[in-house]
């Protein structure tokens, strides 16, 4: 088939939109329908080779699958492989084993059907999830393990069936989507059978395109249609959100602009050159590995909380395009050379890389996620649950968030947003932040929570006394945290940081006790140490699921790991006392008090025998900390009965 430059283009855009959409840049809502229009390309591209190859009397499945190979495999079991020290690094044991458990969907191409039992593709939880971004690799290979045969099947009966049986199929396929995207939401997302029409969309134009006798398009209605399809994806990416019921009649929108990008955007027209623009060009050559590298950077990134502003994640985004160029120059190109590497070497090369990811990905689900000692504690098996937990807050919720899932066998879900104040309709930030951005962000992780809530614990944990005081503790490192706090959305009038606090927090709980067959935790915050401890070096020795920093700094005596009882109770007394007057008209919110659990008569310490040290900075805990506050939580609960 001709080269056609425009295609390329059309894959920068729907490759950029899922990257900034998946970064998490509000502007991009609807980035995720660029997998919409990469399965009507897939679709064409595919169908317009078989079609030709069937014209000639040569089509050989062995040469299909031969092709695929050298597409997909290569870069994928590169960035797998990428991944999976990372993994190990950074995730506690049950985030392991859901890892290991995708590296066997991703080598079987059944990651669809993982990620549709485990959670949503736009939850909080899934965002967290290296591979997600493989179950659309998922679908088509489903796909195209079925297509070939389909077509082969029909083509001596001519195009007229092979047409009246695809529009069959897809007339089927498009009602069952428009169904399930509002019955069956999470199966119309993932699965073959709701999906599979965004593909035959491509084969349609493939099937007119390969046509000997078809009439051409006069300029003005190419110009017409291709801008217009270009319009159409562009309105999808910046007008759609995660609460568009897709993939039905709704993806419309973006697969027709796709189709018509492909019917009219030649580059005889402006729209076929604007799109066959070297920049463009450049962006869709890489498309596929930048696609593959963007969803682990940003994961992990997240895993570890080591990348938080919107500007990171911006740069994050680049460094995907860069790896993607590296993988197409050194890694897609070469195998996709027959004289270079043969069909024989591919198959074998194929053929092991997928046993050794999912030997790797059964020995990870059989073993638990490889879980590691976290030191001689005397309770690390006899304090488990079987309960689902949603965690709300700002980072002093996400931080217990691996704690929670060392101990439970449920689900855990985070919905907490670092740097915000985590109260309905309260712009509360910190310097990392922006006026406004808070709101959204907090108002839609709650929109989220109540929708998980149902039958789970919700443990609700913030920084007050930062927000409230407006900076750390002892004053100290006022660039990293200002606690500035706005005003309430809903009532302008109202000002003052402290009557702010409380009304927000008074609103949120009011929501949240309203739900049903739901336990409400509303955790006291966890003692900060003083930013000028010290403990910050040396707890980072477990912050990552058991990477020793430790040998590599200065350690830091465990005694020094500490603030007097004194000087924290002077620093909490005023919010305890606020949460104390907000939480009597709640009776059915839990409060957990965790000083018990850090402090005696003398200090608050950030260092336990059994333990080892619990932060990782002065106000957050490391995994270790996490775990230890999770299993005194749960002793918690069932002193109360939970």
């Amino acid at each position: 088939m001709d080269y056609r430059r425009e295609i390329d283009g059309l894959r920068a855009f729907a490759v950029v939109p899922v990257i900034l959409f998946h970064a998490g840049f509000g502007a991009f809502s609807g980035g995720f329908v660029g997998v919409d229009v990469f399965f009507v390309i897939s679709g064409y591209l595919i169908t317009t080779i078989i079609l030709s190859e069937l014209a000639q009397g040569r089509f050989s499945i062995v040469s299909f699958y031969e092709r695929r190979a050298r597409r997909i495999l290569p870069a994928l079991f590169l960035v797998m492989l990428a991944c999976i020290p990372f993994a190990w690094l950074w995730l506690v044991p049950r985030e392991m084993k859901d890892f290991a458990e995708s590296l066997l969907a991703a080598s079987l191409f059944l990651s669809n059907h993982l990620f549709l039992s485990e959670k949503g593709y736009f939850d909080t939880a899934a965002e967290l999830k290296p591979l997600l971004h493989t179950w659309s690799l998922a679908v088509e290979e489903q796909y195209y393990l079925l297509f070939p045969l389909f077509l082969m099947s029909l083509w001596r009966l001519g195009r007229r069936w092979i047409l009246l049986a695809l529009a069959a199929v897809f007339i089927a396929s498009l009602a069952l989507a428009q169904w399930a995207s509002h019955a069956q939401p999470l199966a119309a997302f993932f699965l073959l059978p709701t999906r599979g029409w965004e593909l035959m969309i491509g084969a349609f134009a493939a099937l007119y395109l390969s046509k000997a006798d078809r009439a051409g398009f006069d300029k003005g209605p190419s110009e017409i249609g291709g801008w217009l399809g270009i319009t159409l994806i562009l309105y999808a990416v910046l007008a759609y959100s995660e609460t568009t019921p897709v993939p039905g009649f709704y993806s419309l929108v973006p697969t027709v602009g796709a189709l018509l990008i492909i019917l009219f955007a030649t580059q005889q027209t402006t729209a076929g050159r604007f799109l066959g623009h070297k920049v463009f060009v450049g962006l869709g050559l890489v498309s596929y590995s930048a696609y593959l590298w963007h969803q682990p950077l940003f994961a992990f990134a997240r895993q570890s909380r080591l990348v938080e502003s919107g500007f990171a994640y911006l740069c994050l985004s680049l460094v995907a395009i860069v790896l993607g160029y590296v993988s197409w120059k050194f890694v897609e190109t070469p195998f996709r050379q027959r004289q270079k590497i043969t069909r024989r070497q591919v198959f074998a090369f194929s053929a092991a890389g997928l046993l050794f990811f999912s030997v790797i990905g059964y020995i990870g689900h059989a073993r638990n996620g490889f879980p590691k000692d976290p030191g001689p504690s005397p309770i690390a098996t006899e304090r488990r649950t079987d309960r689902n937990f949603v965690v709300l807050g700002d980072s002093h919720g996400g931080h217990l968030v691996s704690g929670l899932r060392s101990v439970t066998s449920g689900q855990v879900i985070d919905h907490s947003v670092m740097g915000c104040i985590p109260f309905r309709d309260v712009d509360g930030y910190d310097s990392r932040s922006v006026p406004g951005e808070c709101v959204a962000r907090v108002n839609k992780s709650l929109d989220k929570a109540i929708a998980d809530a149902p039958g789970s614990m919700v443990v609700f944990s913030t920084m007050g006394p930062v927000y409230l005081e407006g900076a750390a503790f002892n004053g100290k490192d006022l660039a990293r945290v200002t606690g500035q706090v706005a005003q309430l959305v809903t009532d302008r009038s109202v000002k003052d940081k402290w009557k702010v606090f409380e009304r927000g927090l008074r609103s949120t709980l009011t929501e949240l006790s309203s739900l049903k067959n739901s336990t409400i935790i509303f955790a006291i915050d966890v003692p900060e140490l003083g930013i000028d401890h010290g403990c910050d070096t040396p707890q980072k020795e477990l912050a990552f699921g058991g990477f020793k920093l430790h040998d590599l700094v200065e350690k830091v005596a465990p005694d020094a790991c500490f603030v007097s009882r004194a000087a924290y109770d002077d620093r909490i007394k005023a919010y305890k006392s606020l949460v104390t007057r907000v939480m009597s008209d709640f009776p059915d919110v839990q409060l957990f008090d965790p000083t018990h659990a850090f402090c005696n008569e003398s200090k608050c310490t950030g260092f336990d025998p059994s333990h080892g040290y619990l932060y990782y900075d002065a106000d957050h805990l490391n995994s270790s900390g996490s775990w230890f506050y999770a299993n005194k939580l749960i002793d918690y609960l069932k002193r109360r009965g939970y």
